[in-house]
């Protein structure tokens, strides 16, 4: 757990996982999301990705995992989060979600994170900002 006081911009975390189908069927579920795009295999056969898709938002998800639970850790409150999709997520891909203190914002107390999540080859599927609460002492 980092405190306000603990964390210098710059300072970042990652979390890796691979998406498996079950992710995705266990979040459609949870979520309601049932888009074909996600849970049918015949139907995302014939749209534009040829193949099923994670959601986007249980990629951004691990965002939400590295500043919860790393940095700056548990006790952590979001503020808000952007998030911009730049590329699919397919079944079997593995994720890397990375954050980086860009701003602390004094006033408040908060912290500004660059945030972005990548895919095994490097590239970047989800990129945005979150602003965050860390815990107190």
């Amino acid at each position: 757990m980092a405190t306000y006081d603990d964390i210098s911009i710059g300072d970042s975390a990652t979390f890796s996982k691979t998406i498996t189908e079950s992710d995705v069927y266990l979040f459609a579920g949870i979520t309601g999301d049932l888009n074909p795009a996600h849970v049918d295999a015949v139907s995302a056969g014939r749209g534009m990705f040829k193949q099923r898709i994670a959601h986007g938002m249980l990629t951004g998800s691990f965002i939400s995992t590295v500043l919860a639970m790393q940095l700056p850790g548990p006790g952590t409150i979001y503020v808000s989060q952007t998030l911009n999709f730049r590329a699919p997520v397919f079944f079997g891909d593995t994720l890397t979600a990375r954050v980086e203190a860009i701003e602390k914002l004094e006033q408040r107390r908060w912290v500004k994170f660059k945030t972005t999540v990548t895919n095994q080859d490097g590239k970047t599927v989800v990129e945005g900002e979150a602003v965050v609460i860390p815990p107190s002492a």
